[in-house]
């Protein structure tokens, strides 16, 4: 059940940090969203079910971001025609994100040795 809970948050914060992108990078169409959300209920949920079950090291996740970061930049070209605006909405997208992710992991881990050493 933890794996499920993980995935879950790991998903809606992705979806809300790169619908901010987006919004910082004046895209309005909604169909550019929608795929947003699309895409990363199709890539964020293996990614991080493969490397919760899969104890990946840091290196091979990058290697898979990177493989995610190309795949989402084809799938934005599908609704944005431009190349330069869809590899720069998968790039930003997912380096933003995964950014945010390992701050908010690294704040969390701090906490929690932090309040661990009190008791």
């Amino acid at each position: 059940m933890e794996i499920i809970t993980t995935a879950a948050i790991s998903l809606i914060a992705t979806i809300i940090i790169e619908s901010g992108v987006l919004l910082l990078l004046k895209e309005q169409r909604r169909q550019v969203y929608i795929a947003e959300v699309i895409i990363n209920i199709l890539t964020n949920i293996p990614l991080n079910v493969w490397a919760i079950v899969g104890y990946r090291d840091f290196i091979e996740i990058i290697i898979a971001e990177i493989i995610i970061m190309i795949v989402e930049s084809l799938w934005y070209y599908m609704f944005v025609k431009r190349v330069r605006t869809a590899t720069i909405y998968g790039v930003l997208c997912n380096t933003i994100s995964f950014l945010t992710g390992i701050l908010i992991t690294l704040i969390i881990e701090l906490a929690y040795s932090t309040f661990a050493s009190y008791s």
